[in-house]
């Protein structure tokens, strides 16, 4: 099959196995949903369904590793693409494992939980491995429709209407920000594909200097609510605290992780001939995210607001490899992001087994858990350590190699502020820390347990946080195997 100018296009339907698959499991959770009764389903059948839906795809993305191949020239499918599938799905999955228990208990409509998830992950990505401007603004929007209504899901708190109404209402204005950049963008180069956007920016903007401008300020602006970067980040802490737990932990890694992705291929592609007129936006917005996202959290009294603030902080440290652009700083982002992903994972499935026990998430009510879990409190600590770039954990090696990166790319001045930020943050994720290790439990002091895949969930996400920060080889050489076709 050709298209209009008489390019071949691939449509080999298997390239997008992955996505066919999650997005399949999501329409087969809704039936299941519809006739439970009849069907007999126990409450685990609708959480089962999904995550051997998600195995499949995470097997079928496998299958591509080293390939280079694109869909009718909308879809990319090489390491960079393979990477993001498999990240996805595997947090969709440790989501879904260590937050059932809560889902059936605090979510009021069950089988639109799981399905919704499944349908953001397929947008997530797709926003990965997109090629042409309106199949990732189409990803972008798949993916954020369905957070919208998840924010929405707890039962019996009202926080959770207003958080969906401010998300919803301020990401309509940010995805309206971003279609009128992108035709700024379409105007100026003619194309909406990628490799014909860098080909025109490279052939000179001299005489479309503004709409380029205007564009990239848009599709900056736009973006930046995605990744909750300084000053596009007022939802954020709404939507982490009316949230359920499970969505604020998914909204922390997926929806941060997508959101990067797509700056990767938009900033390292298309649009890194007109580097001289986006870069100043994008290091202006990384030190602003930096300053504010961990100076307001030091204020916070609510683990989830906490988190929101901290959250913002490192999508600061994330930007200045934007800033940086380069294979160097790439492979380094991505590291980063699976330290980052794997460690936020860990503290919410924490929070999640204390909210299941105790019913609260105010950073007072964390007093004494040292003595009646010490085993929460120690994946708790061990994570928050990791945030704060610790050694011997995640956090601190893979902030390393991220800031290291950077001062090679010349942006020593970015980095001071990163350190000294991040100096900052130690001192509210201590406040966590204190309140479990240094004060008396109130109410009932009784030593308790996780269930199951409560253990199965914060035990593996705690290998992982100390997995690599002793020994990050094999994920470095993953990164470095991801970024390159970026920069091929």
């Amino acid at each position: 099959m050709t298209d209009i100018l008489g390019n071949d296009l691939n449509l080999q339907y298997e390239l997008l196995g992955p996505e066919i698959a999650v997005a399949v499991t999501a329409m087969l959770v809704l039936f299941a949903d519809a006739f439970r009764k009849e069907l007999n389903l126990g409450r685990f059948a609708l959480p089962a369904l999904s995550v051997v839906g998600l195995v499949i795809a995470l097997i079928l993305s496998a299958l591509w590793i080293d390939e280079n191949e694109d869909f009718a020239r909308l879809v990319q499918v090489d390491n960079f693409t393979t990477f993001f599938r498999i990240l996805f799905a595997a947090v969709t999955i440790v989501v879904i494992v260590g937050s059932h228990e809560y889902v059936s208990k605090h979510v009021s409509h069950v089988g639109e939980f799981y399905s919704l998830l499944l349908f953001s992950t397929a947008g997530a990505m797709l926003m990965a491995g997109a090629r042409d401007l309106l199949t990732a603004y189409l990803a972008i929007e798949v993916m954020s429709f369905s957070l919208y209504i998840l924010v929405s899901q707890t039962r019996n708190d009202t926080r959770g209407g207003e958080a969906s109404l401010k998300y919803v209402l301020l990401g309509g204005v940010a995805s309206a920000m971003l279609l009128y950049g992108l035709s700024f963008i379409y105007g100026v180069a003619g194309s909406t594909q990628y490799s014909e956007i860098a080909a025109g920016l490279a052939n000179g903007t001299s005489d479309v200097e503004l709409p380029l401008l205007l564009g990239l300020a848009l599709v900056v602006a736009g973006l930046g609510f995605k990744a909750s970067a300084v000053p596009f980040h007022m939802w954020t802490p709404d939507a982490y605290e009316g949230a359920p737990i499970p969505i604020t932990a998914y909204l922390s890694a997926t929806s941060k992780a997508a959101t990067f992705a797509l700056l990767l291929r938009w900033f390292a592609g298309p649009l890194l001939p007109a580097i001289d007129d986006w870069q100043w936006m994008v290091s202006a917005i990384a030190v602003a995210t930096m300053v504010v996202g961990n100076l307001v959290a030091l204020q916070q009294t609510n683990i989830k607001r906490l988190l929101a603030y901290s959250s913002i902080g490192q999508v600061g440290f994330m930007l200045m490899a934007i800033t940086a652009i380069s294979d160097e700083t790439g492979s380094a982002l991505l590291l980063h992001l699976t330290g980052y992903v794997i460690t936020n994972l860990a503290l919410f499935m924490a929070v999640v087994a204390f909210y299941n026990r105790t019913g609260t998430e105010e950073i007072a009510d964390f007093r004494g858990l040292a003595q009646t879990n010490p085993y929460l409190a120690l994946v708790i600590t061990v994570g928050l350590f990791s945030l704060a770039g610790m050694p011997l954990l995640a956090g601190f090696l893979t902030k390393f190699i991220l800031f290291q990166s950077v001062v090679s790319a010349g942006f020593t001045w970015l980095v001071v502020i990163a350190l000294v930020a991040s100096t900052v943050s130690l001192y509210y994720y201590l406040q966590v820390i204190r309140h479990m290790y240094l004060y008396e439990p109130e109410g009932d002091t009784s030593r308790w347990r996780l269930t199951p895949t409560g253990y199965l969930a914060t035990g593996a996400l705690f290998i992982g946080v100390v997995w690599v920060g002793i020994y990050a080889t094999p994920f470095y050489t993953v990164a470095d195997r991801a970024i390159a076709p970026l920069f091929a």
